[in-house]
Formats: C-alpha cells, structure tokens, sequence
C-alpha cells in the first residue's frame, strides 16, 4: 500500500476534525506491530483546556506529541514503564496561560512538565538582559526570559506520515513559527518519528530563517528523565573529553558529578557543562540506567549538530520534582551575550536552515544496558578532563 499522510491540524482549514485515530483496522498493515495506533485528541478542563495531544504508539513503545506546546513530548512508555517524570505542574498547561515574564522572567517554568521541551528558537539559558553592539559601536539592550519561547508556541500545522517499508514508519510532522514584526522570524518544522515494534523514536528538527534579515537561533533539548531510570545509584554513563560544573555550588558535586542520591527536600539543583566524545559518524550516546542495571535510556545525537552537552541533576523531593535533565544543544544554557562572545550562536542568512537529529530509546533488559553502556564506554580511551571548578569557556565570570 502506498505512504499515508493524514492532516491531523490545519490552522488554515476548517475540515480537520478535532479528534482522529488511526490504526491498523484503517487498512494500513505494518510489519513491526498490529497494534500500533495514532490518535489526536484535545484536552479540556483546567490549565489544560484546549491543548492538543497526539499520541504515538509503535505497538510496544508510546509517546504523547504536544502540538500546542511547540512540539514537545509530554510522556511515553514502554512495556508498561513510564518515561518522563512527576513535575508539580502535574497537566499540560496551554501557553495562553503562561506568562513568560513572571518572577523575574522564569514563568516558562509555569508550565514545565514534559519529558523534553525545546528550548529557543532565539535565545535559551537564564533571564537577563542581552547586550549587543554593532559595528558602529552602538548598544541594543533586550530582556530575556528563561529558555525562549518555542516551547509555549502553538504548531499551526500537523500531519501524520504511515509507511509500511521494511517493519513500518510513524511520523508525526508540526511546524511552529516564532515570528513577529521587526524581530527574526523563525520556523520550526519537526518529525518525531518511530518504527513499529521498536523501542526508539527519533526526532529530526529543522530550523529555518523566513525573514529577510539575518537570524540568530539556539536550540536546546531539555529532556527530562524521573524515575524508574532516576533513583539512588542510577548512574550517567557518556564518553567524556571535558566536563566542568557550571557555578560554585555544583563544584562541591563535581566528584560523584555522574552518580545520584535519593531525593532531599530543599537540595539544590546542579549543572555540569561538558565537551563529548563522537564515533566515526560524528555521534555521540549517553546513557542514564538505574542502580540494578534493569532500566535505562539512552540518547544519540550528532556533536556536529548539537556540540555542547548539559548534565541538570534536581534530586531535591519527589513532590518538587525529583529529576535529571539530559540536554544536548547548540550551546550551553548560559545568557545569549555570554554564548554570543564564545561563538555558539547560531546566524541563519535570509532562507537558511539548520537541522538538529537525536535519538532516544529504552531498555528494560540488563543485555541491552550493558550492550549499550560497552559502546559508549569504547569511545573513553583517554580518562576525562575533570575541571573542580567553573572555568571560563564554559561558564561566565
């Protein structure tokens, strides 16, 4: 049978329903499953009202697409084990009802619950003032909030791909445009696509500049991981060449920077700012497995893409949101200025595109997790280059 696209969303029709399921009782057989199955739906009721989920399911692996959040995944499971992690922002929160501005530029965390949100497309890291001189000496100062605000961005169109080569193809597609009068003017079109059966999706990014000047972008993924992969003495396994923490109070973690504790009311969060280690085809893997060697994710991305590397340990109560972040990008989570000055911003020419790839998968077998805890640990030939403290390519004076 030929490819399927079916139009889940359409800011520009009127025909699109707002609910829609399909599966293989709608005539497409796939190979890898017989019970994969793709359904859009929209929430009601509270902070949640009128966001749209699609959920994504291979036939063993599973994960729910917030269109109406820029395209972030919200949670999966796999086998009956949940993938993301308990927020005190307990529902998706529909960004008409977050105000980025709030506590000092930090409401994006009003509505931070998913298991990975973007951060960009213009700017990420900490609230702050940007300060840019140009050629004639002459200062423009602009105020940012945490993280951008891709991630409180409706798309405006999402479609659906099925394609039953080989075991068979799920592709979720959304395109979200951050643009506005005398700013860049940013689109994102995004596929989070999976093979039925499997226990993987991959997700591939496309940033584009449709104005006619030239544009900024940053882009980082901030993939959040809770239990049953989080816990104490889950370990993070990656093939590091550098690593150094990112303030004063994460250098007192520096020593165990790649093992955690159980959670602690009231503990501080740490960052850990890293240079990784690629193969052959310039791919990097990390891995996060539980203390029994029974559960762990793993996450490949291209260092050629995604050159920097951001470790966020949140070990305080489980009722705060007991949390790890694994966070590959462009560039550290450090203010634009900063990031400008040691050359990781991103500038696309009028009708430039950059493109970002990374996969994630599941194991919940102690053969998987060893199989991939060996590849990565093959790359570490020389011992990493442990800094104890803060140093400057890395983090701000």
């Amino acid at each position: 049978m030929p490819v399927q696209q079916i139009i889940l969303t359409d800011s520009d029709s009127d025909k699109v329903p707002d609910a829609n399921k399909v599966d293989a009782s709608s005539g497409m057989n796939l190979a890898g499953s017989k019970g994969w199955s793709v359904t859009k739906r929209t929430l009601r009721g509270g902070p949640s009202d009128g966001v749209d989920v699609v959920d994504l399911n291979n036939g063993e692996l599973s994960v729910s697409i917030l269109p109406t959040r820029g395209m972030g995944l919200w949670r999966g499971e796999y086998h009956g084990i949940p993938i993301g992690w308990n927020s005190p922002v307990a529902r998706p929160v529909h960004p008409a009802l977050v105000n980025l501005e709030a506590r000092g530029g930090l409401g994006w965390l009003a509505g931070f619950n998913e298991l990975m949100c973007r951060c960009g497309l213009s700017f990420n890291g900490p609230p702050g003032v940007d300060r840019v001189v140009d050629e004639s000496g002459n200062v423009t100062e602009t105020d940012l909030t945490l993280h951008g605000k891709i991630a409180n961005i409706p798309a405006h169109h999402v479609s659906l791909k099925i394609d039953d080569e080989g075991a068979g193809t799920l592709s979720v597609t959304g395109i979200v445009e951050e643009t506005m009068l005398f700013a860049p003017a940013l689109r994102l079109t995004s596929t989070v696509s999976t093979e039925a059966g499997s226990n993987g999706i991959t997700v591939n990014d496309v940033v584009t500049n449709v104005g006619g000047q030239p544009a900024e972008l940053q882009m980082l993924y901030h993939t959040n991981i809770g239990r049953p992969f989080l816990g104490e003495g889950s370990t993070f396994v990656a093939p590091i060449a550098e690593v150094a923490p990112r303030d004063a109070h994460s250098a007192k973690g520096i020593d165990s920077f790649d093992k955690y504790g159980g959670p602690v009311a009231g503990l501080p969060e740490e960052a850990f700012f890293f240079e990784l280690i690629s193969d052959g085809n310039e791919q990097a893997q990390v891995l996060l497995r539980n203390a029994e060697g029974d559960r762990g994710l793993s996450m490949r991305f291209s260092t050629r893409q995604l050159p920097c590397f951001t470790l966020w340990k949140n070990t305080q109560a489980e009722a705060d949101g007991y949390v790890t972040g694994l966070e590959p990008g462009t560039n550290l989570p450090n203010l634009k200025t900063f990031e400008r000055e040691q050359g990781r911003v991103i500038l696309l020419a009028p009708g430039e595109s950059y493109a970002t790839s990374f996969e994630l998968r599941v194991h919940d077998t102690p053969e998987e997790i060893a199989q991939a805890e060996s590849q990565i640990r093959a790359l570490q030939i020389l011992p990493p280059n442990r800094h104890e403290a803060p140093i400057e390519r890395f983090s701000p004076r």
